[in-house]
């Protein structure tokens, strides 16, 4: 089935509570733990198919981020319905999940356990994402001791050694020393030619007009425009 997204009438809402919704006194007295709720994602309505390439642009807090993380799976709709078809990558918040009392070598295993049970004894996807590293020194080393640029290169090479078909990026991703970023770079343009869909959220226009063929403007978690190729939908 040819990849796509399908999302109708979605509002995503997220409870806020207080530090004191916490407090003991709060729990004897049986006080309501919720204080409000922030509607971060309202009515949002579109579909994309296999081949495009869509943007999302906004300022800070317009809900960039948050529309991702409802395609990727980490929000749920309140209201509305939200359908994924295709294999998903998702690259909001690489590093999350890892543990840094466990090696590197484990921690590939782990993070591939959570995409697909079937890739974690992948002897070979696994040789490839260490080697793409360059940390094979030090796989077997508790993550704790690796330096940050270490951590980033060992989360991006495992996020980006899966193909998928639905790739989500929250801005593009360049990281590690001079050497390592030219491979990032490479490595990052080589899976979005490869994935059916792209989505990726930047604060950069001319990076979206560069890499994609629609652009979705929000603004306080409303869809305010929808343009492809100059033309508005």
């Amino acid at each position: 089935m040819e990849a796509y997204i399908n999302l109708k009438n979605v509002d995503v809402v997220i409870p806020i509570f207080s530090t004191e919704s916490f407090s003991l006194r709060s729990r004897i007295l049986r006080r309501s733990t919720k204080i409000k709720e922030n509607h971060i994602l309202k009515n949002i309505n579109f579909k994309i198919y296999g081949g495009e390439r869509v943007g999302i642009y906004g300022h800070n807090g317009a809900g960039k981020t948050s529309l991702l993380r409802l395609i990727s799976g980490g929000y749920h709709p309140q209201n509305g319905s939200a359908v994924i078809e295709g294999e998903m990558s998702s690259m909001i918040d690489i590093g999350l999940g890892l543990d840094h009392e466990a090696s590197g070598y484990a921690n590939i295993k782990l993070k591939l356990g959570l995409i697909n049970a079937k890739l974690r004894n992948d002897g070979e996807l696994i040789s490839s994402i260490v080697n793409f590293s360059g940390l094979e020194e030090v796989i077997n080393d508790p993550i704790r001791t690796y330096s940050s640029g270490m951590l980033m290169r060992l989360a991006f090479s495992i996020a980006t050694g899966v193909h998928s078909d639905i790739l989500v990026l929250d801005e593009w991703l360049s990281v590690g020393d001079a050497s390592f970023s030219e491979k990032s770079e490479a490595r990052m343009a080589e899976i979005v030619e490869k994935s059916s869909i792209l989505v990726i959220a930047s604060h950069s226009m001319d990076l979206l007009e560069k890499l994609c063929t629609r652009i979705i403007i929000m603004d306080h978690g409303n869809i305010t425009s929808d343009l492809v190729k100059n033309r508005a939908c």
